[in-house]
């Protein structure tokens, strides 16, 4: 399925960074409303975590994520992290940190992008990366699974920006040959991928938006210059007004990317200790409330199995009776 007419495009695609801070703040109101009924204003700002706390959070956990996939064993294909990433984003941008906690949450859309992009990895093996804790992950990971395909709408197809900058690439080194070998612009054109999984690139621009502005951002650092290709090649028929349109979106891209900021350590540490007073305890697998809805939830199963035996016993009962009637 192509990107144009993809869920991505269609669903999770946003106009602009503004856009995307409103939803987050939306979001991030919604649940403070929700939980706060009885507190005074004065009272909600000093126990709820804010949006822009919400994001510095996401940052920070987005950069884990990161981490635990660079280390993963066996080698994670690069897809499985830009997809996690994005199933990451997507989920927060609708549901709040205090709602679901992001550590429980990171590994859930590691998991599942492991699986969808047919990266299969036990759930033993999975959890095998962790240095402690596996048997808790693994119930938790398993726990939210079906969960957080249910809060991304099923839509679990990734468009990643990786495929197009392979082409852009590939029709470099046959329509563009004035630059010499264009591998030279890789490792700096990954690097920029790398960065724009971190900040909100990936909920606004395409694919190949991404994978262009990473082959433009590398080529100035070589001190080469890819207007005319953009222009005579790749926009070849494209108006001026169209080429101007198109410059500037990808300048705006990189800027984006390369102004990215992450709160120090010592301010993520204290919002993480206010997270911990204010999170839904209902979705906490280490509070009680959590464990009694658990049993709660496995007992009502045990009560619908129960009763459809009861029913298939009883129209095999009644198929019996018809044949000897």
């Amino acid at each position: 399925m192509m990107f144009a007419v993809s869920t991505q495009r269609q669903f999770w695609t946003f106009r602009d960074e503004q856009e995307v801070e409103k939803q987050r703040r939306e979001t991030n109101e919604k649940y403070i409303h929700s939980m706060a009924s009885n507190m005074s204003e004065e009272e909600q700002r000093h126990h709820f975590l804010t949006s822009s706390e919400e994001l510095s959070l996401c940052r920070y956990f987005e950069f884990i994520i990161k981490e635990f996939c660079a280390k993963f064993q066996p080698p994670m294909p690069k897809c499985v992290l830009g997809t996690s990433l994005i199933f990451f984003k997507r989920f927060y941008l609708n549901n709040s940190m205090m709602d679901y906690h992001p550590r429980d949450m990171m590994l859930t859309c590691v998991y599942l992008a492991c699986k969808v992009e047919e990266f299969y990895v036990p759930i033993g093996q999975f959890v095998g990366n962790l240095k402690s804790n596996r048997e808790k992950f693994a119930d938790v990971i398993l726990g939210f699974e079906l969960l957080l395909m249910q809060k991304l709408h099923y839509h679990l197809t990734i468009h990643n920006p990786f495929r197009p900058m392979e082409g852009l690439l590939i029709d470099l080194k046959t329509r563009c040959r004035s630059i010499g070998d264009p591998e030279r612009l890789r490792k700096s054109a990954e690097d920029f991928v790398d960065r724009s999984f971190v900040c909100d690139v990936l909920l606004i621009y395409a694919p190949s938006q991404i994978a262009l502005a990473a082959i433009l951002s590398s080529a100035a650092k070589e001190g080469i210059s890819l207007d005319s290709y953009i222009s005579q090649t790749l926009m070849s028929g494209g108006t001026e007004d169209d080429v101007k349109r198109t410059m500037y979106q990808l300048n705006k891209l990189i800027q984006m990317v390369k102004n990215q900021q992450m709160q120090p350590k010592e301010v993520t540490q204290q919002i993480q200790k206010k997270l911990e007073k204010c999170r839904n305890q209902e979705n906490n697998p280490d509070s009680e409330v959590y464990k009694r809805k658990m049993e709660a939830m496995l007992d009502d199963d045990d009560e619908i199995q129960a009763s459809k035996r009861a029913k298939y016993i009883e129209d095999r009962r009644k198929e019996e009776q018809d044949l000897v009637s």
